[in-house]
């Protein structure tokens, strides 16, 4: 690979990611990868009513009440964030 070419799957890689939220950087940490992945799946789960219909039927509750904890768990689907370094 030339220097070329990695210069120009760099650049379409910083591209991306400051188009998309959730193709992260360099400097993105675990926890903000992971909130992304959860916010994402939660997203997709709301927006498909089979999934809602499937979900209330396993947890013997109505489609509504599902969507309902689905958008609570949006706010912070893994917990508080962990302490930064400069905290500690």
């Amino acid at each position: 690979m030339s220097a070329a070419e990695r210069y120009n799957i760099h650049s379409q890689l910083e591209h991306l990611q400051s188009k998309y939220v959730g193709t992260g950087h360099a400097d993105t940490t675990r926890y903000e990868w992971v909130v992304n992945q959860h916010r994402d799946s939660i997203a997709s789960y709301i927006g498909h009513d089979n999934l809602l219909s499937y979900f209330g039927v396993v947890e013997n509750e109505t489609k509504a009440r599902v969507k309902f904890n689905l958008l609570q768990k949006l706010l912070q689907p893994c917990g508080p964030p962990p302490p930064k370094r400069e905290d500690l």
